[in-house]
């Protein structure tokens, strides 16, 4: 089940740079050096000041960067801001797994990269029943799957839980990005709920894993991207 999609192998670890502030974002990835080639932006760091002059110096320092901001408006209000997105120099970006939006963001994309949100993995069954899907995970993740490569996305985003079933139903072209890793087990209070680890992913067919509070929250973050790193240079050779 292992990508065969041609990806440079230290850039397989997406790294979610979920700090308070841009200087701390600098700082952090002045600290991974380069342990980590990808990062992701979020929300958080949208919410605070300098968030565009950081994704510049991310590119400035010949790093990728995922703009995770889950577009989910008309799809006029996606398509402009995706064509806006698009003239920054990001690589990837996020928008939410409604047909016309995702159609909308893929019309401009140019070099961006778009990936749907199938279902996010802090939700579980029971979230789903709360929000009226009276279906299986897996079953809504394919379908989401399935429409996004039709709407002219790139990829989706999805857990590594369900990556097998997408990599055996859904074209291999479809890039799948895989959030929610854990080195271990998840504990009672993480909202991570269908989370794996960094080696189940892969092998069940993720392009992509994002990482984020066992890099950031370790004794020695660029020690332990770094460990990552080691188990993904076991899996891909190139």
């Amino acid at each position: 089940m292992l990508s065969s999609n041609a990806i440079a192998r230290r850039e397989r670890l997406i790294f979610a740079l979920d700090v308070p502030d841009a200087g701390s974002a600098r700082q952090l990835v002045t600290q991974l050096g380069d342990t980590i080639q990808f990062y992701k932006i979020g929300l958080e760091l949208f919410m605070a000041a300098g968030y565009f002059e950081l994704l510049d110096w991310l590119k400035q320092q010949h790093k990728k960067v995922f703009v995770d901001l889950k577009f989910f408006d008309i799809p006029a209000t996606v398509q402009a801001a995706v064509r806006q997105l698009a003239q920054r120099g990001a690589d990837f970006c996020t928008v939410h797994g409604n047909q016309s939006i995702m159609e909308a963001a893929a019309e401009v994309k140019g070099d961006l990269k778009i990936l749907a949100v199938t279902v996010l993995t802090s939700l579980d069954r029971g979230d789903l029943d709360d929000l009226g899907f009276h279906c299986d995970v897996e079953q809504l993740v394919l379908s989401r799957a399935r429409r996004a490569l039709e709407a002219g996305c790139d990829g989706v985003v999805s857990s590594g839980m369900e990556a097998a079933r997408l990599r055996a139903f859904i074209d291999h072209r479809l890039l799948v990005v895989a959030p929610g890793i854990r080195p271990v087990e998840n504990r009672p209070d993480d909202d991570q709920k269908r989370a794996v680890t960094a080696e189940q992913a892969f092998r069940n067919g993720a392009d992509y894993i994002v990482v984020g509070r066992p890099i950031r929250a370790a004794p020695d973050p660029h020690a332990a991207a770094e460990e990552i790193q080691k188990t993904i240079a076991t899996l891909f050779h190139k």
